[in-house]
């Protein structure tokens, strides 16, 4: 009886050490969680219970429980690197089963394609036109992007300063190449539907008089071709804030200060340009003309720059023009029960009835943490911790095996007692 028991004690604690050992293996591994050797008690019973005098049967390991606790968060500086801070799995494809990891030591396949370093396909939100993302579904995060299209530019606004003091010119005849017959001007690029810059020149010439006062005409040029000519007007009050804009050859103001110019044709073969001008910003005090800002929607054709990952899981593509293009926001999953996951090995874990349904959402949101790019969340396993957990098992090892020892020589002392009897 006593063999059998301290036998289980030495099977509890050679399996006590090698839990240890796992865990003391992977200390350096990226999102790895250590786990724990419990133990429970046996016992052998009848139908009418146990006895008051028994003695135990010995002891059996009831489980190897995973520890989930949160890892150190290491920076590493390359933003495909991803850690999560707080609950949550990052989700990933193997051919269509979902996996689940802490291991965020992603990188890009021959396809443009985000994979795990076994293969599998890190898995996002798909980004929905009208913005936002489809939190229904899953899809691949791929990083495989063309040259963003260009945008002509359609809106621009102005924030300038006419001054009040000026009067009109002194050639009556407006030309651009006579400064003598324009008050001021400013220039400021536009696109075309093909991402080509053009050069837009407005002209800004005084024309108030004694029935119309605190009048401008603007004249709007493009590469030197001149869009209207016939002027836009503008109109200014007392105070020097625009009271009316109007569009070339119109008598009704604008209500919102926009003016359009009318249609250019770029020699560039793009589509017809067509920019209104928003001058709502524009005043007209003192002695100075001032420019302070100007804004305009177009841009050109733009060339991949880098990829960032935000805090809450949005993989944004950016481009040379100042663009940036919504590729996925990465999922997360939860679990009711996560120590009931099963370990598929590669840091990964599968859902299991144990560990319940998996619950996705994304980073930040109610339960789940937030995600830090350019980081690794290291292995949650202590050495220090650890290396007294191998001391102890050891030590309960030796004692069983003492315990053998000792009913060796105890079942040696009866067999010679029996034949000197």
């Amino acid at each position: 009886m006593s063999f059998n028991i301290a036998l289980t004690g030495l099977n509890a604690a050679n399996e006590d050490l090698s839990v240890t050992s796992n865990n003391l293996a992977n200390v350096a591994t990226v999102g790895y969680k250590g786990s724990r050797t419990e133990f429970s008690n046996l016992f052998a019973s009848t139908q009418t219970g146990v006895s008051a005098t028994a003695v135990g049967n010995g002891v059996a390991v009831s489980e190897v429980a995973q520890q989930f606790t949160q890892g150190n968060i290491e920076t590493t500086g390359n933003n495909l690197d991803l850690a999560i801070s707080g609950n949550g799995y990052f989700i990933t494809s193997d051919n269509g089963a979902l996996n689940y990891t802490r291991d965020g030591e992603f990188q890009l396949n021959s396809d443009g394609d985000v994979v795990t370093a076994d293969g599998q396909n890190l898995q996002v939100y798909p980004p929905l036109a009208n913005g936002g993302f489809n939190t229904g579904g899953l899809q691949n995060l791929s990083l495989t992007t063309g040259e963003s299209a260009p945008q002509a530019t359609t809106t621009a606004q102005l924030t300038a300063n006419l001054p009040a003091s000026s009067t009109a010119p002194a050639d009556a005849d407006f030309t651009p190449t006579d400064p003598n017959s324009y008050t001021n001007t400013t220039s400021l690029t536009v696109y075309d539907s093909l991402g080509a810059a053009h050069t837009a020149t407005l002209y800004f010439v005084n024309a108030s008089s004694a029935t119309t006062p605190d009048t401008w005409n603007v004249y709007e040029y493009i590469d030197g071709s001149p869009v209207n000519t016939d002027p836009a007007t503008l109109t200014y009050n007392s105070d020097g804030a625009l009271v009316a804009a109007y569009d070339p050859d119109s008598t009704t103001p604008t209500t919102d200060g926009t003016v359009d110019f009318g249609p250019y044709g770029p020699a560039t073969g793009a589509e017809s340009m067509d920019v209104t001008f928003n001058f709502s910003q524009t005043t007209q005090y003192g002695d100075n003309f001032g420019v302070t800002a100007v804004q305009q929607n177009g841009y050109t054709t733009g060339q991949l720059t880098g990829i960032n990952i935000s805090s809450t899981g949005v993989v944004q593509a950016q481009y040379t023009n100042g663009n940036s293009i919504d590729l996925g926001q990465i999922a997360l999953a939860n679990f009711a029960n996560s120590q009931g996951l099963q370990q598929v090995g590669n840091a990964s874990w599968a859902a299991t009835e144990e560990s319940g349904e998996p619950v996705n959402a994304t980073a930040g949101s109610s339960g789940f943490g937030t995600i830090q790019s350019g980081s690794l969340e290291e292995s949650n396993v202590d050495t220090t911790s650890a290396l007294v957990d191998m001391i102890t098992a050891e030590r309960d090892f030796q004692a069983n095996a003492q315990m053998i020892q000792t009913q060796d020589q105890v079942t040696q002392s009866i067999i010679q007692i029996d034949q000197q009897g």
